[in-house]
């Protein structure tokens, strides 16, 4: 059933962060908005938790990191006792491993802090609507490393041998020496593996291996 907050067409908001200034430019931001009421505010995760339970909004804006208590054992809190109330992580990490882990414990949304202030109220918005929401720049970073993963952990352990060492700029015969390889086989495994990642030559293997083995540009 929806909350009254809903039926009303207001979104009911609680804001969790430990620094004062983002909680005043949120609720200000959000504040402003005709469908959206600022309910409270908390200062760690601990309080993120309780005031939850008193104000029931309908959507939790919360940091990661929090004292006390962080913000996934807050959200995890959260659901487990009212599983309705959606939340979105707005954090500094964009580290793949914090945003799964949110997403897995029932995070409905991740945006950056940084992030234009009218992306995070349309954010909430879409939340509201029951749509999960991440930030523009962690859905390209996450599917950058997604395909990118994806691609390398497809190849065989001598294939990705291979490819280390095309990226070193090895030619061929210095691949087969340095694996006590045929060359006639270190030209077999360059084929599979232009096959298996979608490449058209050796150019591209070669820029392929750099970017995602040697870690040269930074995500």
């Amino acid at each position: 059933m929806a909350s009254a907050a809903i039926d009303r067409q207001i979104i009911g908001v609680l804001i969790a962060d430990d620094h004062p200034v983002v909680r005043k430019g949120l609720s200000d931001a959000l504040g402003a908005e005709p469908d959206i009421r600022v309910l409270g505010e908390a200062r760690d995760g601990v309080e993120a938790a309780s005031k939850t339970a008193q104000l029931k909004p309908d959507l939790v804006i919360m940091d990661l990191y929090m004292p006390k208590v962080d913000g996934i054992q807050a959200l995890v809190s959260i659901k487990v006792k009212q599983p309705d109330i959606k939340v979105l992580m707005l954090t500094v990490s964009d580290r793949e491993d914090d945003l799964l882990k949110a997403i897995r414990f029932g995070a409905d949304g991740y945006f950056l802090k940084g992030s234009d202030v009218t992306d995070v109220v349309a954010a909430v918005r879409q939340i509201a609507r029951g749509e999960t929401v991440l930030s523009p720049y962690i859905s390209q970073k996450l599917m950058k490393e997604m395909l990118d993963k994806q691609g390398v952990f497809g190849l065989s352990a001598r294939e990705k041998e291979v490819l280390e060492l095309l990226g070193e700029g090895l030619a061929n015969t210095d691949i087969a020496a340095r694996l006590v390889l045929s060359e006639k086989t270190v030209s077999t495994y360059i084929y599979r593996l232009l096959q298996k990642l979608h490449l058209k030559n050796r150019e591209e293997a070669i820029a392929y291996s750099v970017r995602n083995l040697h870690h040269s540009e930074p995500y």
